[in-house]
C-alpha cells in the first residue's frame, strides 16, 4: 500500500461537551446514516474477532458492524448511547439485543464476552475509563477489536471532496494517535483490507449528510457544501457523467488480547 495522506490532529477530549454534542448529533440522522454508510468487509471482521463466539458491539450505532457479525454467525449484543441509532439497528438486525449504554459504563455483567468490537467509534471513547470496563466484560483471553472504514484519499476526486467537507481528520490514519490500549491488554496487531463500493451520486451525497460536521453545521453552510460537491461530481474528469461512483475504501483493523 502506498503512503497514506497525512492526518489532521485527532478529536479533542471525548468528554468535552462539544465532542459529546457531535457524537450525539448522529441520532438526528440515523436513517440517513444507515442508508449511506458502508458496511465492513467480511474478511476484516473475521480477522478482528478470530474464533470469538459471543461478541459485544460497543458504540454499535445503526448496526453496520453488527450486521457483519451476524453474517458470520456470531451471538451479538449491541450497546450505544443514542436511542435513535439503536431504533435503526432494530430494523436492520431485529434479533440482536439492544442496550443503551456507553463504553465508559457498560451495563453488562462481568466475563460475558469472547470479544468486544468498536466500529468507527474508538475515537469517541475515553480510553482511561473505557479500557477497564471493556476488560471487565471480557472473558480471560478475550479480544478487543477496533475497526475504521476510511475513504481512500489516494483517489484525487475523493481528496477534493474531503477538502470541501472540511474533514478534520482520518480517525484510523495513525496508529499512535488513536489506538492506545495498554494494560491489561497485550500487544496490538494490525490488518488492512482495501476494497471498492459502488454507489449512486445521491447515496454519496447522503454519506456527506450523515457526517457530524454536516449535521451540526448551519443550513447555509450545508447548502454550500452540497452545491460545491455537486459541482465537483459534474466536472471532475474521474467521475463526471458517471451513472454511479466507484468509492475506494481502506478498512483498518486493530486487535489486542486481554492478558491473564
Amino acid at each position: 500500500m502506498s503512503e497514506s495522506p497525512v492526518p489532521a490532529p485527532p478529536l479533542g477530549d471525548p468528554s468535552a461537551p462539544s465532542t459529546i454534542e457531535a457524537a450525539r448529533s448522529f441520532g438526528a440522522a440515523a436513517s440517513v446514516y444507515h442508508r449511506a454508510r458502508p458496511g465492513y468487509p467480511s474478511e476484516a471482521v473475521a480477522w478482528l474477532i478470530g474464533d470469538a463466539l459471543d461478541v459485544l458491539d460497543l458504540g454499535a450505532g445503526t448496526g453496520k458492524l453488527t450486521e457483519a457479525l451476524v453474517a458470520l454467525d456470531r451471538d451479538v449484543i449491541a450497546v450505544d448511547p443514542v436511542e435513535e441509532m439503536l431504533d435503526e439497528l432494530e430494523l436492520s438486525v431485529p434479533a440482536v439485543p439492544r442496550i443503551l449504554g456507553t463504553a465508559e459504563e457498560i451495563p453488562i455483567e462481568d466475563d460475558s464476552f469472547d470479544a468486544v468490537v468498536a466500529g468507527q467509534a474508538w475515537h469517541w471513547f475515553e480510553p482511561h475509563r473505557a479500557v477497564p470496563e471493556i476488560a471487565r466484560v471480557l472473558r480471560p483471553g478475550g479480544v478487543l477489536g477496533l475497526v475504521w472504514n476510511s475513504r481512500d484519499l489516494r483517489a484525487e476526486w475523493l481528496r477534493e471532496a474531503g477538502e470541501i467537507m472540511h474533514e478534520r481528520h482520518d480517525a484510523s490514519a495513525t496508529f499512535e494517535a488513536y489506538v492506545r490500549i495498554g494494560a491489561p491488554f497485550g500487544a496490538v496487531e494490525e490488518h488492512t483490507v482495501e476494497w471498492v463500493e459502488r454507489m449512486s451520486r445521491e447515496r454519496f451525497l447522503e454519506l456527506v449528510r450523515s457526517r457530524s460536521l454536516f449535521i451540526t453545521a448551519a443550513p447555509a453552510e450545508q447548502a454550500a457544501t452540497l452545491a460545491a460537491l455537486g459541482a465537483l461530481l459534474d466536472t471532475h474528469p474521474d467521475v463526471a457523467g458517471a451513472a454511479d461512483l466507484a468509492v475506494p475504501y481502506v478498512t483498518r483493523c486493530f486487535r489486542a488480547r486481554l492478558e491473564a
